[in-house]
């Protein structure tokens, strides 16, 4: 008989991700990563072959190795690993046996994406170079000399990223390493932020850069543009191309086009459009969107808390008429196909892809995942997704699992939203059993149907489990995810409401022993909850937004006046009028639901400061209430990528207070 899932499981868990397929198609390169004795998640490289599925570990040792990436001609794979302290470098290692060689020579800094010259001669990469009073070899002087943590001298906002940390005046930026030398050479800078997408061109003498050429990039309209850089590093801004986001740039393999998704809304800060696939001529001139008449968007983020998946991809066929990428819809992430004439066709369809990595000979690498099954690597060719792997399976088979059940509620005003329900183990429909509602982050953001660890172990604790996709949510198109921009805590409000009343509304649900819970915006809608109504008997708020008054100044991400949401921040009672009626902490009058409040120190998304605000307010009016803090060295994502320890820590802290309040 199945045992329970409960917390520790999380130590047993293979987190599959990033699956890239070989140029022959016969065999799909992929990271794999488990928590080791010491409870570091440890991240290596494997290899499944496509027709027989038989598995091979390429790298090994206690540091990680990821990003694996094919060489064109399939004799190499370059990654990057930390194994050649203080700092990362890229490494190579021959596909028909033998050791891995480390290719540069970085100081210590931080690398980010890179990608083989079609030639297999070069890799173009973003480095970006550690403050000189940060690196190990500063501390180690100051250490011995009895010095302190020196200051940041900040000129600029931007000195800092959620799950990335400080970096003060630091900027990524393009290089092209020589296979041959392992030399290095700066190509290509944007000063003010430093964030890019890139490619080759076909003919490997250079590549194609999308960098903001706006004045002021987090401040100003979207502006990104396209620049053509030589292998000197002479650059060219190619014509035409009008304003707003571009992502995702590639190249097609007959070198006369560039795809790349973004849209041109220029008042759009969180991308709460469409963002759709263009094309432009390689020389530029002129943009086309190939998805003008689809209402889909191709940047959805599908949410689950066990490992990556569902990130925004864009792949050309061989034959340079088709592109592929992924599409969030209803709850999953599908495989899709454009054309270059236009129009966008979906090649999948149910609940199974969460993931689309690159494709070769027919085939498509995929991440697969369902409820009952965390992410493993799978295929897609002659029109079927095939399982290639099976890490997770022996587990699998040794837990009870639920499968959610999927309800269309209706809102007040009409709208009908997507929920799923899932049912403890042992389910007795004459029972009634307490309610738990999740609200998912974002909100522009979409839960997605892969496997999703704090459900499972709300089931077999004895509750009945609510999620849905209200407005705001990404996946049901541009109308039903933008209606809530500037406006949060009304339709969304509407839809989350629906959701908690039609469960509440259920034979097997015990009314009176009902919860609330979500991080993020989520956390945001947990709060807005309990200042809105009593109907709960606790609730669970998670690296939350309380108050946007301090929360748009605190953010990695500041705000700017008349953005995302009206008015500001700062100044006259009449200019942060909207954003302090935008606040939970605006409506605290008569709260008395028991609420664990859940922050990182480390989060620099949504900064600590609003989670203590959140406890502060509780305790000091009497309302049952418990903080749990956990450490600098965690961030935002803390629930889903954060040390294996601290999430079990998590999770067994929710199960604890429910069983106080809802038993």
């Amino acid at each position: 008989m199945a045992r329970p899932f409960v917390a520790d499981d999380l130590l047993k868990l293979q987190s599959i991700s990033d699956p890239q397929i070989s140029p022959d198609g016969a065999r799909i390169l992929f990271s794999k990563a488990s928590p080791n004795a010491k409870l570091k998640t440890i991240g290596h490289l494997w290899t499944v072959e496509v027709e027989t599925g038989k598995t091979k570990q390429w790298t090994s040792g206690e540091k990680s190795c990821g990003h694996g990436r094919w060489s064109p001609d399939g004799t190499q794979i370059a990654f990057i690993s930390g194994r050649d302290e203080p700092a990362a470098q890229l490494f190579l290692i021959p596909t028909d046996g033998g050791e891995a060689r480390k290719l540069t020579d970085l100081p210590e800094g931080s690398i980010g994406e890179f990608a083989w010259s079609p030639d297999g001669q070069r890799i173009a990469f973003t480095f970006r170079h550690t403050p000189a009073d940060r690196t190990k070899k500063a501390e180690k002087e100051r250490e011995e000399q009895g010095g302190t943590t020196p200051p940041w001298v900040l000129d600029d906002v931007w000195y800092r990223l959620d799950g990335d940390g400080y970096f003060g005046g630091e900027r990524y930026a393009v290089y092209v390493t020589e296979l041959s030398t392992g030399h290095h050479r700066q190509v290509f800078s944007e000063p003010k932020v430093g964030f890019y997408s890139f490619d080759w061109l076909s003919d490997s003498q250079g590549l194609i850069v999308a960098a903001s050429a706006a004045e002021r990039p987090l401040i100003d309209p979207a502006n990104t543009q396209l620049y053509r850089v030589s292998l000197e590093g002479n650059a060219e801004m190619l014509p035409g191309l009008p304003a707003g986001s571009k992502d995702l740039v590639t190249v097609s393999p007959d070198g006369n086009w560039v795809a790349y998704i973004g849209n041109v809304d220029d008042e759009d800060p969180h991308r709460v459009m469409n963002q759709r696939v263009w094309l432009t001529p390689v020389e530029g001139g002129g943009a086309k969107c190939l998805t003008a008449t689809d209402d889909y968007c191709f940047e959805a983020m599908n949410l689950t808390d066990t490992g990556a998946g569902g990130q925004p991809c864009l792949h050309w066929r061989a034959d340079s008429k088709t592109l592929r990428s992924n599409v969030g819809w209803h709850g999953t992430a599908q495989l899709a196909e454009v054309s270059i004439e236009g129009g966008t066709t979906l090649l999948t369809e149910g609940r199974h892809v969460l993931g689309v990595g690159n494709g070769s000979g027919g085939r498509q690498a995929l991440l697969i995942a369902h409820p009952t099954q965390p992410n493993e690597v799978g295929v897609f060719e002659d029109g079927k997704i095939r399982q290639l792997t099976h890490f997770n399976t022996e587990w699998i088979n040794e837990v009870d699992l639920g499968e959610p059940e999927e309800a269309w509620v209706e809102s007040e005003d009409g709208t009908h939203v997507q929920a799923w329900v899932l049912k403890p183990s042992g389910f007795d429909p004459s029972h009634h059993y307490p309610g738990v509602t999740e609200v998912h982050g974002g909100p522009h953001t979409q839960y997605a149907l892969g496997f999703f660890a704090e459900f499972q172990l709300l089931r077999t604790q004895g509750y009945v489990v609510a999620f849905s996709n209200p407005r705001g949510s990404k996946g049901y198109g541009e109308e039903f995810c933008g209606c809530i921009r500037n406006d949060w805590g009304n339709k969304d409000w509407m839809d989350v409401k629906a959701v908690f009343t039609w469960l509440k509304d259920q034979p097997y649900i015990d009314s009176t022993k009902r919860c609330i819970m979500g991080g993020s915006y989520g956390g945001f809608m947990t709060n807005w909850a309990i200042t809105h109504t009593q109907e709960f008997a606790c609730a669970v708020s998670d690296r939350c937004v309380l108050n946007w008054l301090s929360m748009c100044g605190n953010s990695d991400f500041p705000s700017w006046s008349d953005g995302y949401f009206k008015g500001q921040f700062w100044g006259s009672l009449e200019n942060v009028a909207h954003l302090w009626d935008q606040s939970p902490i605006s409506h605290w009058d008569k709260v008395t639901t028991p609420t664990l409040v859940i922050h990182s120190e480390g989060d620099l998304r949504c900064n600590v400061e609003q989670g203590e605000q959140l406890f502060s307010i509780l305790w000091l009016n009497k309302v049952p209430s418990r903080f749990v803090r956990y450490p600098s060295s965690t961030s935002h994502g803390m629930s889903r990528n954060g040390p294996v320890d601290m999430r079990i820590h998590r999770l067994n802290q929710i199960t604890e207070w429910l069983g106080k309040y809802l038993s």
